[in-house]
């Protein structure tokens, strides 16, 4: 099985085909299990920062650096972080990325309508199609024996480890010292306001040197990804109707950076 590719024209014809046909027969409620992530370039594959660290033509070039990048942002860091500063080199990751540092985390949320606003917002070569991908956690966890439930950075050395002296830690992981192919989802700690606001969530794959995409191809998990793509002619379209539902930047980024952000771009 491969990508699914569905297009979509309308804001209202991407909640449609998001939302379940039938209501979770424990719950009755339909509320779909993925997660959703937005692309402002449907042709690019699921690439992290890490692997676009150093360009993307070809990707990978820089991925030996992934500990020396780590290891910085722990180093100079620290003045800066308030009360929820993270607890473990784990957390520093997470917090590494939401900073913008090149990690091998993949960004995703809960929320289709998070996904599809940071897949329509204005960036250059606005004359392209954009993407939104869902992924179908639940069964990578089920591939690889993994619990149903999300990851917490408590859990990984729990699933991951190869004992009680020998812990995963990112620094082993990245020295190559564990062999076993995975990919799990991790729900991060609240850390800051955006991570809530945005219902933020990350995948962590144990292979830096490929794309996520390409990584599930190779594990029979291709069919767990669906791409829905917004044609560019329709992206102007569903970013208003996106600021009709409230989803904008100030309700994302709730500082004044995205007050600033909102205004800018609402009266451009």
């Amino acid at each position: 099985m491969s990508v699914r590719e569905i297009g979509v024209h309308s804001l209202g014809e991407f909640v449609d085909v998001v939302t379940p046909r039938e209501p979770d027969p424990q719950t009755g409620r339909r509320r779909d299990t993925g997660v959703y992530r937005g692309a402002a370039h449907a042709a690019h594959p699921l690439l992290t920062s890490l692997d676009r660290l150093g360009g993307m033509n070809p990707p990978h070039t820089k991925v030996e650096l992934e500990d020396h990048v780590l290891r910085s942002f722990i180093r100079y860091s620290r003045p800066h972080l308030d009360g929820a500063r993270p607890h473990n080199e784990w957390e520093m990751l997470i917090a590494a990325q939401h900073h913008g540092v090149p990690t091998r985390l993949l960004d995703w949320t809960y929320s289709p309508l998070v996904a599809a606003f940071f897949a329509t917002r204005p960036s250059t070569g606005e004359d392209r199609d954009r993407a939104v991908w869902r992924l179908d956690w639940q069964r990578i966890h089920r591939h690889f024996n993994l619990p149903p439930l999300a990851l917490q950075v408590q859990d990984l050395d729990r699933m991951f480890g190869t004992g009680q002296t020998q812990t995963l830690s990112p620094a082993r992981l990245f020295s190559g010292a564990e062999h076993k192919n995975f990919a799990c989802m991790i729900e991060p700690p609240s850390l800051d306001d955006r991570i809530v606001s945005q219902a933020a969530t990350f995948t962590f794959c144990s292979t830096a040197c490929k794309s996520f995409d390409q990584f599930l191809e190779e594990q029979g998990l291709a069919d767990t990804l669906t791409k829905y793509v917004i044609p560019a002619r329709d992206v102007p379209r569903i970013r208003d109707q996106l600021d009709l539902v409230g989803i904008d930047e100030r309700r994302l980024f709730p500082d004044l950076d995205g007050v600033a952000s909102a205004i800018q771009r609402y009266y451009a």
